[in-house]
């Protein structure tokens, strides 16, 4: 049995060129150089930067210009996605975010994301922007919020207007991320807890099982806290998961700042590597997650 462990690819981070504003825990997003520490201790060799540019979203904006200006400066270390707010150009379910799209895809950006903005999935506005992701052959990072007071698209209890775009863009591959998402990989999940990383057994039922099963245009993104809870709060169900969608999980970090060193978000990597050491995932699973999908996604 082959338990080598191979170098991680990052689906999920946010590193910018120069420190900026302060956050109000005190810390700021990560630049290049210190996010380079992180990987070295987690077996990374490459990442795609996400920009941040949704006002809900926004401590200190890294626009689409800055993250081209990383991926320019550390060619051999980044990837990148180009994000596009769904109101930016005019504000409207009109405007030809194909425009935007490919003028990015030019600069060599490999998908959208990770969108954030606190409109409802199914918000006329959110539909044309997918609606012209899909026509661009550009995947799509989300992330999923509250109504208010919150960053990231919109949606209820039991994921019913994902739901809806997934049916409505067959060829548009959707990467899923938050708690918001990845509390609904157990069936027992409430309102009041769907924000959190919630301990315990995985009830059978969760949505974004049925949903992965039902919508074969659905991703994991296994980045932060939320996404390693997942498949480690209950490590048998963890690992079934792992294998049954092997081929469209990706591991990731969300790395936004130096102080999550000490965070949650840093732990999926040892748990992939144990995994595949102890048998309990098999070594084409663990090599899929922790690379190869990624690298099929963005080297197209």
């Amino acid at each position: 049995m082959e338990t080598q462990r191979v170098q991680k690819i990052d689906i999920h981070v946010h590193p910018m060129l120069e420190k900026g504003v302060l956050r109000y825990t005190g810390d700021t997003f990560t630049i290049p150089e210190e996010l380079f520490v992180f990987y070295h201790l987690l077996g990374v060799e490459k990442a795609v930067i996400l920009p941040s540019l949704s006002p809900e979203c926004a401590f200190d904006l890294i626009s689409n210009k800055e993250a081209f200006q990383v991926v320019r400066k550390y060619p051999q270390v980044f990837y990148w996605f180009c994000n596009l707010d769904p109101r930016m150009g005019k504000n409207s379910p009109e405007t030809d975010f194909s425009h935007f799209i490919n003028y990015y895809k030019e600069q060599g950006a490999k998908g959208v994301g990770e969108v954030t903005a606190n409109l409802y999935f199914d918000d006329p506005m959110v539909l044309n922007l997918f609606k012209h992701c899909e026509a661009c052959d550009m995947p799509v990072t989300f992330h999923i919020g509250f109504k208010g007071n919150d960053y990231g698209l919109i949606d209820e209890l039991g994921l019913p207007r994902l739901e809806k775009v997934l049916s409505m863009f067959p060829k548009l591959k959707f990467l899923g991320h938050s708690q918001k998402f990845w509390s609904e990989i157990s069936g027992d999940v409430t309102e009041e807890k769907r924000g959190q990383n919630l301990p315990g057994k995985v009830t059978p039922g969760g949505r974004v099982v049925e949903l992965m099963r039902r919508y074969p245009n659905l991703c994991g993104d296994l980045s932060a806290g939320s996404g390693y809870n997942a498949v480690s709060r209950d490590p048998e169900f963890g690992y079934a998961f792992l294998e049954e969608f092997q081929d469209r999980l990706y591991y990731g970090t969300d790395v936004c700042s130096p102080l999550n060193i000490t965070w949650d978000m840093i732990k999926l990597s040892a748990f992939l590597d144990e995994a595949m050491e102890t048998g309990k995932i098999s070594y084409a699973a663990y090599k899929k997650i922790s690379r190869t999908n990624a690298l099929r996604l963005l080297e197209r």
